[in-house]
């Protein structure tokens, strides 16, 4: 029986890319291609995938939100996040959202496939490199304060639409929300992460993974 994968990548190269590399495995099927975290959880409750690669920033949601959505609404899916970071806390916050793998991008091919039969078979597989970046942040005390942790998932969705240069008008409309209610959030925003204006919040977010420069 072949194991089903759904690709959740925004670039429709990298997509494409990793279509064609699952393809390539006789025990493997892609089961679609998806450009949005909201679009990955829609998939995985609809076709059941067995395995998500899911790309760590996603738009509308990243692929922390989606994959903890995924475990709530399709807990057979498992998913492989797939990051250009490295950071210790960006892989700890992924495998703490609920994903099963996760591996650099600058990574080989070879690797892909292996964190998918590994987390296929109900294990966990996390690259070697990061492997041992997480066990020396571990041995040295995680940080003490998580300045992201003290969002709601909400919260998290209008920061990284802010910091995509979306305007309140566009937000409310997407997550279904009154334009005073768009901006009540970003003041909270900022209070909570102690910013004082929208740069800080673009800062902020860029620097925790929450959206890329892309």
């Amino acid at each position: 029986m072949s194991i089903r994968v759904l690709i959740a990548e925004d670039h429709a190269v990298v997509a494409e890319a990793l279509s064609h590399l699952i393809a390539l495995e006789p025990d493997m099927e892609v089961v679609g291609c998806v450009g949005n975290g909201k679009a990955a959880v829609e998939a995985c409750r609809e076709t059941r995938p067995d395995i998500v690669l899911m790309n760590h920033t996603m738009p509308i949601l990243n692929g922390t939100e989606a994959a903890a959505l995924i475990g709530k609404q399709a807990p057979t899916t498992r998913v492989v996040m797939l990051s250009v970071s490295s950071e210790p806390t960006m892989v700890y916050r992924a495998l703490q959202s609920g994903a099963a793998g996760y591996v650099n991008k600058r990574m080989s091919a070879k690797e892909v496939i292996e964190a998918i039969r590994t987390v296929y078979a109900g294990e966990r597989f996390v690259s070697k490199h990061l492997a041992t970046r997480l066990f020396d942040q571990y041995v040295a005390g995680m940080p003490a304060e998580d300045r992201l942790g003290r969002l709601s998932m909400r919260e998290r969705q209008v920061l990284k639409m802010l910091a995509e240069s979306k305007r309140p008008v566009e937000i409310a409309k997407l997550l279904s929300l009154s334009p005073k209610t768009v901006e009540t959030y970003r003041t909270r925003l900022m209070a909570k992460l102690e910013v004082h204006d929208l740069a800080g919040l673009v800062r902020f977010a860029i620097q925790q993974g929450v959206t890329s420069l892309d």
